[in-house]
């Protein structure tokens, strides 16, 4: 464009083109895109100059804070020597060394890489990787999924089958697969009156009848580790997975580990599953993967499952999966940028040391409110499930959507929530400091007032 526009025109211009995700249009004629100019660490700023605290890390992927110096120079350097190459038949050095360094990481056993662009295509790598593999050993009956209410993996039509929330599932049902459904944990409204810190996982009935009655057919169960991220930021016991490795294992069952939300240091450790000291058979990694860099995701998988797919090219055995950008070479750079801040700056203990200063701020601030039920956290990760009323955790109907009127209010304080229905949470990236806690909650206070005044 030729000259600067204002705001408006910006505004209008975007909304003449752009069809924007998770989003109902209609509500962009009340509320205009906000137009962004620049980034750093936890703030973004648009082009008027206001700046927003991005409690959400925008879309929970910026890990490190925004334009930070060390990711951009690496990609700098990247691109003055290969943007891109196809990845059969030809490789390429930040690849090559991302695994390696990630193989470190990993929990034990997870050994064999395989590339694509985004979360919900990791996903469909698993279930194929999943499916073929057990009808190459030897299990052709194994053709099914298992997966929690309430989950969600991603919006194409394997991951949206293997998740179950309505908002984004339901008007798709006639396209989906036929998965086998477990009741989640829900240990803020636990149906056996427990809660999840003295528990004895009663819950977990649920996947036993699941596994006796559909076990021997089943090729995986994929589940978020700990965390439901989309369904309000639901956690759950270590032990809950620890019974579901030792059930899959029972029933020859793979288990898919999610931890596109979860891992890279969100719930406090690395990944999800080390709070439960098990491996998966297969892990989804993306989000903090390239710190929101860059769209790049990475199914993981185990010796023996790789194992299934090695054979004569005439055997027909091989995994014929691809994406155009796997193992991009600018989204392995930023991958490996990541690790180095991660290491060099011991972000995760640093992390771990601010987790209760942040939830311990946000208890004080909010957790006597009237409409504030529960104050949930794991890592940095907190959630504050609002309700009617505290004692019958009564929720607040969908259509009142209160968690959006909080979100508008916050804008205008310049905080970037972004509800779950009637969850708010924060999960900043790792890096933000005690005065960016203290000022985000004081923005989230006054927009909480004005909705829901105490």
């Amino acid at each position: 464009m030729t000259k600067e526009l204002t705001v408006k025109e910006w505004q209008d211009k975007d909304l003449e083109y752009i069809w924007h995700p998770c989003s109902q249009m209609k509500d962009y004629e009340e509320l205009a895109p906000i137009v962004i100019d620049h980034g750093k660490g936890v703030k973004l700023y648009d082009i008027e100059g206001k700046e927003y605290i991005d409690i959400v890390s925008s879309w929970w992927c910026n890990l490190l804070g925004h334009s930070n110096e060390k990711i951009n120079n690496k990609i700098k350097n990247q691109l003055d020597k290969i943007e891109h190459v196809i990845f059969a038949n030809f490789t390429h050095k930040p690849a090559i060394e991302l695994c390696d360094r990630l193989s470190k990481k990993l929990p034990e056993g997870l050994c064999k890489f395989n590339f694509s662009d985004n979360g919900s295509a990791a996903v469909e790598c698993a279930l194929k990787m999943s499916f073929q593999y057990h009808y190459q050993t030897g299990h052709p009956e194994k053709i099914r999924f298992m997966c929690f209410t309430d989950g969600y993996h991603g919006e194409t039509i394997g991951a949206l089958s293997v998740g179950s929330l309505d908002l984004y599932a339901k008007i798709y049902n006639p396209l989906l697969i036929d998965t086998i459904r477990v009741q989640a944990p829900d240990c803020y409204r636990c149906p056996y009156g427990k809660c999840r810190d003295n528990c004895n996982i009663e819950c977990f009935e649920k996947a036993e009848k699941a596994f006796a009655e559909f076990g021997n057919e089943t090729s995986a169960f994929i589940v978020e580790p700990i965390l439901q991220g989309s369904a309000g930021m639901k956690i759950y016991p270590a032990k809950y997975l620890k019974k579901l490795r030792a059930l899959c294992d029972k029933y020859n069952v793979n288990l898919i580990a999610d931890e596109i939300a979860a891992g890279y240091g969100r719930t406090g450790k690395m990944f999800a599953v080390n709070h439960a000291d098990i491996s998966p058979n297969i892990m989804t990694v993306s989000k903090g993967l390239t710190g929101g860099y860059m769209p790049m995701a990475i199914t993981i998988t185990t010796q023996k499952i790789y194992d299934a797919f090695y054979s004569e090219y005439n055997d027909g055995k091989a995994f014929m999966h691809s994406h155009t950008y796997s193992g991009n070479p600018l989204g392995c750079t930023a991958a490996l940028a990541v690790l180095d801040v991660l290491d060099e700056e011991n972000i995760l203990e640093k992390a771990q040391d601010m987790a209760p200063y942040l939830n311990n701020k946000l208890k004080e601030t909010f957790l006597n409110h009237k409409n504030v039920g529960e104050i949930r956290s794991i890592g940095l990760i907190n959630a504050i499930e609002l309700v009617i009323d505290k004692k019958t955790k009564e929720e607040f109907d969908s259509k009142d959507r209160i968690g959006y009127q909080i979100y508008k209010k916050a804008l205008q304080e310049g905080l970037l929530l972004r509800p779950l229905e009637n969850v708010l949470y924060f999960n900043p990236p790792l890096t933000i400091t005690k005065e960016e806690i203290e000022e985000a909650i004081i923005r989230m206070e006054k927009a909480l007032e004005k909705i829901l005044p105490r």
